[in-house]
């Protein structure tokens, strides 16, 4: 893993003027952009896994992207990406586990199978999770977010021997965390609220994972967090 407390140097996002890196020339790029959650879930996987030196990290500007991105690249034109042994691979959490099985590294997928269960119960349901906190945007949002946090609460109480979902670290933490950094900034920012507050295990959770490298380096500037939402979700307020 990254060195502990070490800022890891962000390279400039591509765009429509840059030109590609050395496509399929046998090295492995990962394709992301900064502000984007899914990316976030491979990038933190990449960096876990202690992977820098080993894939490539190719930041895209997905509001003013390269043609070649698409063309030559990966035709859904989406981040994040995988260009690995002469194909390209997409999909957050298809990555998690791409990455997991075929580099070396932490294992991310637990062996345990009361919480393998479980974890798959977690991850189907992160898709109505994501879909309840962007909905709860359009009305009102403290009280129409307010189970799907509670979700996560009683989620993190299933297993006592660790502060995560299935108790040590896992993909299930990577594929919620980015949509609970970007919320827990906006509800404080925006609404003045803690989505932590009466959720105990939740706040525990989101410091521990704030002492791991491989999120911290992933993390968004939390202005700029708010002004997306702003501008994206917020238009009203």
């Amino acid at each position: 893993m990254a060195a502990a407390g070490v800022k890891q140097l962000r390279p400039p996002p591509l765009t429509s003027n840059s030109d590609p890196p050395p496509i399929f020339d046998g090295d492995t790029r990962l394709y992301i952009s900064y502000v984007c959650p899914f990316a976030q879930r491979a990038w933190i996987t990449r960096n876990y896994k202690g992977l820098e030196d080993k894939i490539k990290l190719v930041p895209i500007d997905l509001l003013n992207r390269p043609a070649w991105y698409k063309e030559k690249l990966y035709p859904e034109n989406k981040v994040p990406s995988l260009e690995h042994n002469g194909k390209v691979l997409g999909e957050s959490l298809d990555l998690i586990n791409y990455i997991d099985a075929n580099f070396e590294g932490p294992s991310l997928v637990t062996s345990d199978p009361a919480k393998k269960e479980f974890g798959d119960q977690l991850i189907s349901h992160v898709d109505t999770f994501t879909k309840d906190l962007y909905s709860s945007l359009k009305g009102d949002p403290i009280k129409d977010a307010s189970p799907a946090f509670d979700y996560l609460e009683n989620a993190l109480s299933k297993f006592d021997d660790g502060p995560f979902f299935l108790g040590q670290f896992s993909w299930v933490d990577i594929a919620y965390i980015p949509f609970v950094e970007r919320f827990h900034i906006v509800f404080s920012e925006v609404f003045k609220h803690d989505i932590t507050e009466g959720r105990p295990k939740l706040a525990a959770w989101i410091e521990e994972l704030n002492k791991i490298d491989a999120y911290t380096q992933t993390r968004g500037d939390p202005n700029e967090i708010v002004d997306i939402f702003k501008k994206r979700f917020l238009a009203q307020q």
